[in-house]
């Protein structure tokens, strides 16, 4: 018995069963209050504590509800960026929501007009992950101050000192011998070129060396270049290789996580620096669905194929009548909570929607489906080929669709898009088909001399393309929208001696490459299903869909599984329809857009970035001196077609190549814990003789970060700016607003004069203000004023969005009224003013100022539901309707999409120098960079390492979240009952994961540490035989987890924090590279699921 009372009863037993309680939390408050490096030894924290404290003990007071104590801003847990509702008591945040305003979180979202002072009590959904928010924000492991290597120690040691931030500013910026280790080049050193206009001239002589193709005149080129720049080229990396560009380059940026607004600042600062050295993250994540995208999105423009969006199509899964989920799990991720999973459920309940899911595990999707089809991982596009084989041979397909070549057939089809398949492609001697089919070369129409769009008082000759109709050869303009012209589908033939092909028949003759038994084989499915889900992926017009994501993309094939999988979309025509595949819209606040306020681009001058990046993006390899004096194969691989290459940044400035590094920073990212094998980065990170400087921004000593030299604290996302922007599964437009809603827990600095968070905002701007960088300072904007402050850029941009896209301001939002104004100020009374001072908001605004007002107070900017999609007009019914569903989506991609890719065919391998296929087809996964079988298996590593996610994590940042890991403390090894049986493992056991490349099982930490990969198994019917998988998010050797000295004194870790395993230094190390994971040498995704492993029981 107990004389507690029954309400403390019940709390006390919700704490017991979740493993967190309020002792625990308050107990976290102490752990680290020697040190003020940690927001844990901060007074505030106790506030925080006693807050939380408050809410569990019963008080029943709510004055959570009022609006005045509300703040509506954008979530970060997870990339997926919902619109979120911060309640705030005494600014404090004590709850976080859903934000109906936006239609991730609230389906259907309210209309924009509705007043915010009516919805107090009115939120949407939001997943675990955003309401754990508040343990990422107000996590005691955070830092406050900034730390630097203690000198004498070596990187990774976990010895830190504390200095000022002004302090460390002069040290980066100055360099010097900062660590008694010798002389460390500053970021000074590398701003050697400072002069625009001699850098334009530079950029244009290296473009001349760059398109001359022979070898003795590119020489010759390069020799006029030194001898015309002879005054310059101590700035110059190396004189002999000009396309290097300037030592600036030697400075490099990366970031892991980034969103517009701070894009728009880093990109600023490093323009004015004149660093080409920007790279993000995408090839971690799904590099090669992205790039699939961007070839398959390219446009032929002034007479080349150019222009390409770097993005991908999604599901509109709320309408679709038949779904296929590839590699894809929205219950769980995918940015599937939670706006995809009600509308799926939803569906499958009220119109009998069906999915499928291809996945070699049992997901949370996969268990609702009407089949789970447990392919063999990196046989994605050969299921895909197999469908397209049936489909075709069957005449399933959309034919009306597929035959229009250009834009007046697609518009008189009522269609928003078309396609290459029934336009001629030229097939050489060995059967290999290559470009398009011009009329010149059959003398069946001269090119004619047209203005470039680009520049009109130039000319380019355009050469029309060609197709056949009922025979007949016929030239055509794709973009012509006066004459409608539908060509033959299925073509092999010969015109004037040259043989052709249809595009449609190339992708035939591919999908044919084996026999529907063959494929399922490949496959390991039975061929009867795939046969069941072609017939009921074209039995649904347009109104089904295949929605796929890095299961499909993080493969060594993955650029041809991806456009695999959408040319199968195209078969039935379903891009831009309600049910098919959509693309994301997202509102301009840059200034691009006419009338808008501010061109957030101006400046008081500038810098010109140029010369050869140092992951080679976006380069051919054959056209660089490199290629002059080394030939084939290239050292490492190049990226004609991709960018933000994660995997290739520290291991090529570990190789040097093409140039040494000097200075690395680091945003946001841990690409040791985040890329597979990532522990190749840890050599690297660790020697100064590699990388001489390493700075990083992060709020923790992480898995990345612990071999940084120096680490600034930064503001997390309820304390800072960002423009989340949208994701291809929404088809409203929109533009979500990151904005402070709490007081920043980081403290002031003074920089240009002017009080603000120590933040990557701050840090850059030090760096400016110390180096004299153009478009900072006094007149940094130009004619716009100051850039002394990170507002004069943010609320900037809140005015543009404000303000709108169309002429004239006619779709800007209303002013706020006076209420809309007294909540917005009430709200945000709790912030400091280096944060929040009305008046400087007001003065940057201006006449703006209240619809900025407007914008804020819901967190953004969204369009009304009624206007998402839109009525299509179609010809009257007949035999080539193919079901089609009159609803399009309001914001179409409404172009040409590239089933056949000349672009991709003429760009170049720069391993072998073979052209690169130009048509979607099937290549086994599990291949090195020089197209090499592995072969692992021969040496006893038979099981296929896969990984997935758990809702309860994201792959890094969520592992300090209590309530998280009080629902899922760990995660496990999944494995066939039949795979343990076979090695004497049992539910519970303990086993180590090995692999060719990593036969220890080991993180080797390079500080005399070494973890080991160790999990739980976990014995499940719901994984493929010879498969096992691990939930990423777990198993951390850093992130409040150990053990770290801060000025001598010991701070202690979590071990909560670090629990489970995390298997990604198993996976295999390309054997041509050495110290990078494998790739997809095309759509350049770092490799998560091509390794084989073994699974060996642990004592």
């Amino acid at each position: 018995m107990t004389d507690k009372p029954l309400q403390e009863q019940i709390i006390e037993e919700q704490e017991k069963s979740q493993g967190v309680s309020r002792r625990d939390f308050l107990k976290t408050s102490a752990v680290v209050t020697g040190a003020t490096a940690f927001l844990g030894g901060l007074p505030i924290f106790r506030s925080i504590a006693k807050a939380r404290a408050q809410g569990e003990e019963g008080v029943f007071e709510y004055p959570l509800a009022e609006p005045a104590n509300q703040i509506y801003t954008v979530c970060l847990q997870c990339n997926t960026g919902c619109g979120i509702k911060v309640r705030l008591l005494d600014g404090v945040a004590a709850k976080i929501d859903g934000s109906p305003f936006h239609p991730m979180a609230m389906y259907p979202h309210i209309p924009y007009e509705t007043p915010v002072a009516q919805l107090g009590t009115t939120e949407g959904a939001i997943c675990p992950k955003g309401q754990a928010g508040l343990q990422s924000v107000y996590d005691p492991y955070r830092l406050v101050s900034v730390l630097k290597r203690k000198p004498g120690t070596k990187r990774g040691a976990g010895e830190w000192i504390t200095i000022s931030f002004d302090q460390a500013i002069e040290e980066i910026v100055e360099g010097g011998d900062l660590f008694g280790e010798g002389y460390v080049p500053g970021l000074r050193e590398s701003y050697a070129l400072r002069d625009e206009e001699i850098a334009e001239e530079m950029d244009a002589a290296i473009k001349e060396i760059l398109a001359e193709k022979d070898t003795e005149a590119k020489q010759a080129l390069v020799e006029a270049f030194k001898e015309r720049f002879a005054d310059y080229l101590d700035v110059m990396i190396d004189p002999d290789h000009p396309d290097f560009g300037p030592k600036n380059n030697q400075f490099v940026f990366a970031w892991g996580r980034l969103k517009n607004a701070r894009k728009d600042f880093i990109k600023r600062f490093l323009h004015a620096y004149g660093t080409n050295n920007a790279h993000g993250h995408t090839t971690v994540c799904q590099g090669s669905l992205y790039f699939t995208g961007k070839a398959m999105s390219e446009q032929y423009v002034d007479g080349k194929w150019q222009g390409g969006s770097k993005f991908y199509w999604q599901g509109d899964v709320g309408n679709s009548k038949f779904i296929i989920f590839v590699g894809a799990s929205p219950f769980e991720g995918n940015y599937g909570p939670p706006l995809r999973s009600p509308r799926i459920v939803q569906n499958m309940l009220e119109n009998g929607t069906k999915i499928v899911v291809v996945d070699p595990r049992f997901s949370k999707t996969a268990a609702k489906a009407w089949k789970w089809l447990p392919g063999k991982p990196g046989t994605e596009a050969a299921l895909a080929m197999a469908m397209i084989q049936w489909i075709i041979a069957q005449e399933r397909y959309n034919p009306r669709y597929l035959a229009a070549v250009n834009e007046a057939a697609a518009q008189a089809n009522g269609d928003p898009t078309w396609t290459e398949a029934a336009w001629l492609v030229k097939i050489d001697e060995e059967g290999n088909p290559t470009t398009f089919l011009r009329a010149s070369e059959i003398g069946l129409r001269d090119p004619e001399e047209r203005p470039k769009s680009s520049n009109p008082d130039e000319t380019y000759m355009f050469d029309y393309f060609v197709t056949l109709v009922r025979g007949e050869p016929t030239a055509f303009d794709p973009y012509d929208q006066e004459n409608s012209i539908y060509g033959d589908l299925l073509v092999d033939t010969e015109i004037e001696g040259i043989r052709v092909k249809s595009a449609l028949q190339i992708i035939f003759d591919a999908a044919n490459q084996h026999t529907l038994e063959e494929w399922a084989e490949i496959c390991g499915l039975d061929v009867q299903d795939i046969i069941d889900v072609a017939f009921e992926f074209t039995n649904h017009g347009t109104s089904a869909v295949a929605d796929i994501h890095r299961g499909v993309s993080q493969h060594t094939n993955g650029f041809y599984n991806v456009y695999a999988w959408y040319t199968l979309n195209a078969l039935i025509g379903n891009y831009d329809r309600a049910g098919g595949l959509i693309k994301a819209s997202t509102y301009k606040a840059d200034g691009s857009k006419p009338g808008q306020p501010f061109k957030i681009k101006e400046s008081n001058g500038d810098m010109h970035p140029f010369g050869l990046n140092i992951i080679r993006f976006g380069e051919k390899y054959e056209n660089s001196t490199l290629f002059a004096r080394d030939g084939y194969p290239a050292k490492r691989n190049w990226y004609p077609l991709a960018s933000d290459i994660y995997q290739e940044i520290i291991p090529s400035i570990g190789d040097a190549y093409p140039y040494a590094a000097k200075a690395l920073m680091l945003y946001m990212g841990s690409p040791v814990y985040a890329l597979p094998a990532g522990h190749t980065n840890i050599e690297i990170l660790a020697d100064p003789k590699k990388l001489p400087l390493f700075i990083c921004i992060d709020p923790f000593i992480g898995e990345t970060s612990m071999y940084a030299d120096y680490i600034f604290p930064d503001t997390m996302y309820m304390e800072r700016w960002e423009f989340q922007g949208s994701h291809p599964s929404v088809p409203f437009k929109i533009e979500a607003v990151r904005n402070p809603a709490i007081d920043p827990l980081v403290p002031d600095v003074t920089v240009f004069g002017q009080q603000m968070p120590m933040s990557l905002e701050a840090v850059l701007m030090a760096i400016a203000e110390r180096l004299e960088l153009p478009a900072f300072g006094e007149g940094g904007f130009g004619e716009y004023g100051d850039f002394t402050h990170p507002d004069q850029l943010y609320i900037k941009m809140v005015a543009n969005l404000a303000y709108g896209e169309k002429a004239e301001g006619a779709d800007s939002v209303p002013d706020a009224d006076d209420e809309e104004l007294r909540i917005f100020l009430e709200s945000r009374r709790h912030l400091r003013p280096s944060v929040f001072d009305p008046q400087r908001w007001e003065a940057i605004a201006g006449d703006m100022w209240r619809k900025v007002v407007y914008v804020l107070n819901r967190g953004g900017r969204f369009e009304p539901f009624s206007k998402g999609y839109t009525q299509g007009v179609f010809p009257e019914e007949g035999p080539n309707t193919f079901g089609l569903n009159p609803v399009q989506v309001a914001h179409p991609f409404g172009t040409l999409i590239n089933i056949y890719q000349e672009k991709t065919y003429s760009t170049k391998s720069p391993i072998t120098g073979e052209h690169l296929v130009g048509y979607p087809h099937y290549r086994p996964a599990g291949t090195s960079l020089l197209g090499e079988p592995l072969n692992d298996e021969a040496e006893g590593y038979d099981l296929h390492l896969i990984t997935h996610r758990e809702i309860m994590q994201t792959k890094s940042r969520t592992a300090s979240n209590y309530w998280l890991l009080a629902l899922l403390p760990e995660n496990s090894i999944l494995i066939h009952p039949d795979d343990a049986k076979a090695r004497g493992l049992k539910d519970g056991d303990l086993a180590r994961i090995r692999s060719a490349s990593n036969p220890e099982g080991v993180w080797d930490l390079a500080n005399g540490r070494k973890v080991p990969m160790v999990g739980k198994v976990k014995l499940t019917q719901g994984i493929r035989p010879g498969v096992i998988s691990f939930a990423l998010g777990f198993g951390h050797w850093s992130y409040g987890g150990v053990d770290f000295k801060i000025n001598g004194e010991l701070i202690k870790g979590d071990e909560r924090r670090i629990r489970g395993i995390h298997a990604n230094a198993a996976m295999r190390i390309d054997p041509y590279l050495g110290n990078t994971t494998l790739v997809d040498p095309v759509g350049a995704s770092a490799v998560f699921y091509d390794t084989k492993v073994k699974l060996t029981k642990e004592d």
